[in-house]
């Protein structure tokens, strides 16, 4: 960690009236399909709007020297060797969908797999839409039955000790989990999600329209990033999602936009300020979909960023019980 250090945000715009300016929509499958710069994708379809982000983009913000390579079918191999000598590679699809994460040790013995959703692919055509990716990855999970108390399941940020954000990152599932999941449907089903536990980062704030974290804000990052770097060195394969979210005020479109935008940036200070792995992480914007206060009005604790665990929901045979 350098105390003097800005963050530079990611290539792109750095407003929302820049993206805003930028968008291009077009229709497939039935679905609206807003592009916007930076390699983001909105998808409206059935009474549902998510957001996704080309993960080979996502590489190359924090690796510019990353090398790809074109695998057999339309696979796009990205890598990039860490500080420590481990060498990251990633498999994406031609949609930019993360199929596996592995790292490669520098002195040899077994490779660190942070993730592996080819067989939920198999079958899948190449190139198959958004749209029907988009459908595939829908669950019908019902709410988790909750028996812990709720300050325990989640965290506020702002009150809770070091020891408390730490024990809550590598806390086990609330209930059993019947399988392995893909990291699609961990976006996309929040009744999935929330059989883990999560912190709010509730002291985190931006600007209203702006998703820049500012340097001042760097410091309230301090218990989580020192929680996420314990519980990585622990367990090099575990990984972390970053949600991020809004009140209910504008338009459904740029709060996910903003949201997902914000998570990110919260990533990049993560992972350039505080040195947690960039592939430990992952990022997800929900706009105003999951508030935690129900009102359609202003509402600060609704424009939050949350971060949980979601190894055991991926399968990992690098998991904790």
């Amino acid at each position: 960690m350098n105390a003097t250090k800005v963050v530079a945000p990611p290539p792109g715009p750095a407003t929302l009236a820049a993206v805003q300016q930028n968008r291009q929509m077009t229709n497939v499958g039935g679905a609206s399909v807003l592009q916007e710069p930076g390699n983001r994708t909105i998808i409206k379809q059935d009474n549902r709007t998510i957001i996704q982000r080309n993960e080979t983009t996502v590489i190359n913000n924090y690796y510019p020297a990353a090398k790809t390579v074109e695998r057999n079918g339309g696979v796009r191999e990205t890598s990039y060797v860490r500080a420590d000598g481990m060498r990251i590679v990633s498999e994406v699809d031609s949609r930019g969908v993360l199929l596996r994460r592995y790292g490669e040790r520098p002195n040899g013995g077994p490779p660190v797999s942070f993730l592996d959703n080819r067989r939920f692919y198999q079958g899948l055509a190449v190139g198959i839409g958004v749209a029907a990716i988009t459908a595939a990855v829908v669950l019908n999970l019902p709410p988790p039955a909750v028996s812990i108390p709720r300050n325990e399941y989640i965290v506020d940020y702002h009150s809770a000790s070091p020891e408390v954000v730490y024990s809550t990152l590598i806390a086990p599932p609330i209930m059993q989990i019947e399988r392995p999941y893909s990291l699609e449907e961990i976006r996309y089903n929040v009744t999935l999600r929330d059989r883990m536990r999560r912190v709010d980062l509730d002291g985190i704030t931006f600007e209203t329209g702006s998703f820049t974290l500012g340097q001042d804000q760097y410091p309230a990052l301090d218990r989580i990033a020192k929680g996420l770097g314990r519980a990585i060195e622990a367990n090099p394969s575990e990984i972390f999602m970053l949600e991020g979210h809004t009140d209910a005020v504008g338009d459904e479109v740029d709060n996910l936009s903003l949201s997902d935008r914000r998570a990110e940036a919260v990533q990049r200070v993560l992972v350039e300020y505080y040195s947690i792995p960039m592939e430990n992480l992952v990022t997800q914007g929900y706009g105003e979909q999951h508030m935690k206060v129900p009102t359609r009005g202003p509402e600060r604790s609704n424009r939050r960023v949350t971060v949980r665990r979601i190894t055991p929901l991926l399968g990992s045979a690098e998991a904790r019980p």
